[in-house]
């Protein structure tokens, strides 16, 4: 589908100025305010409920790390919980408590997001919390120590947890040691080693507000909440005045280290959990709605191809399914399943007989209008809230600059045709693929 003429990306928009990107006749209303500092401010008016989900979205992850900085992106978010100049962590904490709120954080190998859920009457202290933990982090070299061994604790579990170990060991088989390759939590060696004065340079050097999105959805009023974020940056002592544009990431060469190998992890564990994948599609590509619905009837469910010949008719495994990555400049589609030591060879056999057919076959009209309706309904279903309705806004603003309405989505899902999904499933499967195995020799 063309994209509109009149639609303006976020990082195109002229500082100090405010578009509406939706009206509340296509499915909610969104406006976004970029100030001159290059901070944007979207939001989505949702005047039925009585709460708003709040989330500061920043344009750094672990890919942004040089080899020495391993782990400090998701370290970094750890700290930020720690206390600011004005409060402290109980205070950071109690202050969302306190009105039944909720409260987390997450980092990924390209954004970290601090999000918060409240009632709509504690929007403007929800916000002067959020603000202060990006803007005036202290980040003592006691909180750096102490939680240090809550992040290696945080290692430990998913090295405990073979379902989770095996994709960061595909990560690394496919990209190697690049930016993409490496894991998000970090090494021990690493977490060990750093500094308190390593961590403050990242964190002075990434949260400025180029790089930030405040996005919120909810019973909220655009003009209010931009009142408020201001407030609260310059509380934070944050000149928003600057001529600055936001921040726009350039795509960077990635190169697929190694496929058609088989790596093995030794584990002393109950199951064999295996991933096996093929190298994917960037987020910008224009197949990446073909991708969703070839990814829908491979692996996306009970009905589907994989779950209905590894499962249904052989019994081998609890769980198999199919899924997609896709980054700036890259990404990887793959197949896990987890099953016992003596079924691995029949796990693989049977993933693999289904991989080759759907490369040479593709699949079928029916499978196609069923992944269709699969994808619309979770799609819609999936949007009930106010936290997953501020994700979508956020991320699509972080990743295209543009706020597609629900309709256009489902619109260009359903324009899919089943030529697009064959070529697609022929494109990648036919590749050379990755194996990797962790579990018992």
């Amino acid at each position: 589908m063309a994209k509109n003429s009149a639609v303006v990306l976020g990082h195109e928009q002229r500082p100090g100025t405010t578009r509406t990107l939706l009206t509340a006749e296509q499915g909610g209303l969104v406006k976004r305010t970029v100030l001159p500092g290059g901070l944007r401010i979207i939001t989505e008016h949702m005047p039925s409920v009585r709460s708003a989900a709040i989330g500061i979205w920043v344009n750094v992850g672990s890919r942004d790390e040089l080899p020495s900085q391993t782990g400090s992106a998701h370290y970094l978010e750890h700290l930020l919980f720690k206390g600011t100049k004005t409060r402290s962590a109980l205070d950071i904490s109690s202050s969302i408590d306190a009105v039944g709120g909720e409260m987390n954080a997450f980092t990924s190998k390209e954004f970290t997001c601090f999000y918060t859920r409240v009632l709509d009457t504690s929007v403007p202290m929800a916000i002067d919390v959020l603000v202060d933990m990006i803007t005036s982090a202290t980040i003592a070299t006691a909180d750096v120590n102490g939680e240090r061994q809550v992040v290696l604790e945080e290692i430990a579990m998913r090295d405990d947890d073979p379902s989770d170990l095996v994709h960061e060991h595909f990560a690394k088989g496919l990209w190697g040691d690049s930016p993409l390759g490496r894991s998000i939590l970090g090494t021990v060696e690493n977490i060990s080693s750093l500094s308190r004065r390593s961590i403050y340079g990242f964190y002075n050097k990434f949260y400025s507000p180029d790089r930030l999105v405040v996005a919120i959805a909810g019973n909220v009023d655009h003009a209010q909440v931009v009142k408020m974020v201001r407030k609260a940056f310059a509380n934070g002592g944050v000149d928003l005045a600057g001529d600055t544009s936001p921040f726009t990431p350039t795509k960077r060469k990635q190169i697929v280290k190694r496929t058609g190998d088989t790596i093995f992890v030794p584990k002393t564990t109950e199951q064999s959990n295996v991933v096996i994948g093929v190298p994917g599609l960037d987020r910008g590509d224009d197949r990446r709605y073909s991708l969703s619905l070839l990814n829908a009837a491979l692996g996306g469910g009970m009905s589907s191809r994989l779950f209905q010949e590894v499962r249904e008719k052989r019994g081998l495994v609890y769980s198999v399914y199919s899924y997609a990555q896709q980054f700036l400049d890259s990404g990887m589609v793959g197949v896990y399943a987890g099953c016992g030591p003596a079924r691995l060879d029949a796990v693989r056999e049977t993933v693999t007989m289904v991989l080759d057919d759907v490369a040479t076959n593709g699949i079928t009209a029916a499978e196609l209008e069923k992944a269709k309706g699969q994808l619309a309904g979770g799609m819609v279903l999936g949007l009930e809230d106010t936290g997953s309705r501020m994700s979508r806004i956020a991320k699509a603003e972080l990743t295209t600059g543009d706020v597609p309405s629900v309709s256009q989505v489902l619109d260009r899902v359903q324009a899919v045709t089943l030529d697009d999904v064959n070529a697609l499933a022929h494109h990648l499967w036919s590749q050379e693929r990755l194996t990797t195995i962790v579990g018992p020799e």
